[in-house]
């Protein structure tokens, strides 16, 4: 007979999935590794997953989370340096920092890494801030006191902070207190999963720094929903929320299509030529 596994068997604890995005992480399987290497961390870097003045993980994070040698990692980590987008400090709070969010091989690499397909994009968007407005839902059913002491605190950093880099690391403490609230690895495996296959493979919410003063009073209006326990608000708030990544997205492919591969040698990193994409990314339909 064959026994049934539950959650609680088979997945690691919610907490340990938010606090890991790496375990997300879509495996390198192209032959020019270092140029997906690369073309992947441009991507992120352009939608907002790493802002300027913040530090990429080490080598060895990126190369055990993309499962490819530190050589690798290397190797694209100069092809950035080369692009002007980071940059290599020494010392005790030494490593690889942002310069820019945008460079002249970082259309070439949206193209060859985000979902190309007007449909298949918008679908995906789509289901995530359905989910997303399903996981605020559960949160505010099940949330603990100290869920809501998380939420709160993660609040508190995102109102207080002062500059992007702090805006961004409060941004991401808030979803992932949200995410631990729901008590529920499955929910967890999901929101991570939809959100790596928008951003190129690495599971961090992406941050928009223009829309910080509509993202404090969603924010806020999120935290209250969930610790008051209005699961209904919550979840509407939770939608509403999430289309501040949504229109990031749809900018960067906006501007990474709106630049033309030269022929034949293509731009980027890579050195790949995209495929065609079809007519201009719109922006959603009105329901």
């Amino acid at each position: 007979m064959t026994q049934a596994l539950s959650a609680t068997d088979s997945s690691p604890p919610v907490r340990h999935l938010v606090a890991e995005p790496g375990l997300l992480l879509h495996r390198v399987t192209v032959p020019d590794t270092a140029g997906e290497v690369a073309d992947r961390l441009l991507t992120s870097i352009a939608l907002g997953l790493f802002v300027p003045g913040e530090r990429l993980p080490t080598e060895r994070s990126l190369s055990d989370a993309l499962a490819v040698s530190r050589t690798t990692v290397r190797d694209a980590l100069a092809r950035l340096r080369t692009n002007g987008v980071v940059q290599t400090r020494r010392g005790r709070n030494g490593g690889t920092y942002i310069l820019e969010s945008w460079s002249s091989g970082s259309a070439a690499a949206v193209r060859n890494t985000m979902p190309a397909g007007v449909d298949d994009l918008e679908n995906l968007l789509d289901m995530r801030e359905l989910v997303e407005g399903m996981i605020a839902r559960t949160a505010a059913r099940r949330r603990t006191d100290s869920d809501i002491e998380a939420i709160r605190g993660a609040v508190g950093g995102f109102v207080g902070a002062s500059t992007p880099q702090a805006h961004h690391a409060a941004d991401v403490a808030l979803h992932a207190a949200v995410l631990w609230a729901t008590h529920n690895p499955q929910l967890a495996l999901l929101s991570r999963d939809l959100l790596s296959r928008l951003t190129s493979g690495i599971a961090i919410e992406p941050y928009s720094q223009e829309m910080d003063s509509r993202a404090v009073g969603e924010h806020v209006d999120l935290a209250d929903a969930i610790v008051a326990g209005d699961a209904e608000r919550a979840a509407t708030v939770a939608e509403r929320h999430f289309t501040i990544s949504s229109d990031k997205a749809r900018r960067v492919l906006r501007r990474g299509l709106s630049i033309a591969p030269p022929d034949p040698g293509c731009e980027g990193p890579t050195g790949k030529c995209a495929a065609p994409t079809g007519d201009p990314l719109p922006g959603r339909p009105p329901a």
